[in-house]
């Protein structure tokens, strides 16, 4: 073996950088999209249930649990602190329900369903406790606001600048109330994400294996939630109310989100941004034209719903 083929990183080793940045990627996802639930928290409580009621084969598995644990119950026990901690837990516990119903099936496929009971348990818990909903909705309202305000001070101090001009502050504040208004669609996408790197944990810690998350290119869904967009579309087309409209609003903003990352994984099975130059100008399209380019990603996803590109493509090459 010569020296250059000893130096040559093994497929173990890719591997394993890969899914670390894989790992990495889809917890600053939850880091930007949580801003109403920590991500720490959902990760922490996600993983320890798995190490918990899941098969583990290794020490460390449980001390990493303990060590979590000691983290989600730090801080003052006031305001949402008892609200993430509770959606983690419904949420873990209905991940925890379908790897066990069905451990060969995605885990897009558990986490989404995990999602989707834990907000439907949560829909009831609040229906049944009169006010429930409304003092939520005050309660992340308020932290949004309190998140602009810091915001806007942080950028004043670090500016050396004049006081900010009021049509800053204003759009500092209605981004603020919008994402108050949109916070259902941002937990659901965050607490995907998070369960992501939970499973990538524990998949890791427990089980000493790296194939806990596919490939962005194989990144998909089931074909049949493409009307719970639709649905959120008719509704916002319709105009029924402010209730509906924001229900609208927010199944449109989750499933967007999911079909624009389906239309990236197809773009990625196509080979396009694999070498340093495609980054490159897959980074400027980004930066300099970032609405064309999530519109472009939705519209490749909600194709590849009817159009089955990929499994086309395979079709062909085989």
């Amino acid at each position: 073996m010569t020296d250059e083929s000893a130096a040559r990183p093994g497929p173990a080793l890719i591997q394993r950088e890969k899914g670390w940045l894989r790992a990495a990627a889809l917890f600053l996802l939850a880091f930007l999209m949580l801003n109403a639930v920590r991500p720490s928290v959902i990760v922490s409580i996600a993983y320890v249930l798995m190490a918990i009621l899941l098969p583990v084969r290794r020490w460390p598995a449980y001390t990493l649990g303990a060590l979590l644990v000691a983290l989600v119950l730090r801080g003052e026990r006031e305001g949402l602190w008892w609200v993430e901690r509770g959606w983690a837990l419904l949420l873990g516990a209905w991940f925890i329900a379908f790897t066990l119903r069905w451990p060969r099936a995605r885990l897009m496929s558990r986490a989404l369903g995990a999602v989707g009971c834990a907000a439907t348990v949560a829909a009831v818990l609040l229906a049944v406790r009169g006010g429930g909903w409304e003092m939520l909705d005050w309660q992340v309202g308020e932290q949004f606001r309190r998140g602009a305000v810091w915001l806007l001070e942080w950028v004043h101090l670090n500016s050396q600048a004049e006081p900010l001009a009021p049509a800053m502050v204003a759009v500092f504040y209605r981004v603020a109330e919008e994402q108050a208004r949109l916070f259902p669609a941002l937990v659901g996408l965050g607490s995907l994400a998070g369960l992501a790197v939970a499973w990538w944990i524990f998949v890791r810690v427990a089980l000493d294996s790296d194939g806990a998350l596919a490939p962005l290119r194989e990144f998909r869904f089931s074909d049949h939630l493409v009307w719970v967009f639709i649905g959120g579309l008719a509704l916002r087309l319709l105009e029924t109310g402010e209730g509906l409209d924001r229900a609208g609003d927010n199944a449109m903003v989750f499933m967007g989100a999911l079909y624009a990352l389906r239309g990236a994984a197809v773009v990625r099975f196509f080979g396009v941004g694999q070498s340093l130059f495609g980054l490159f100008l897959l980074a400027l399209a980004l930066l300099f034209a970032t609405p064309v380019v999530l519109t472009g990603a939705l519209v490749i996803g909600l194709g590849d719903t009817w159009l089955d590109l990929r499994g086309r493509a395979r079709d062909v090459m085989a």
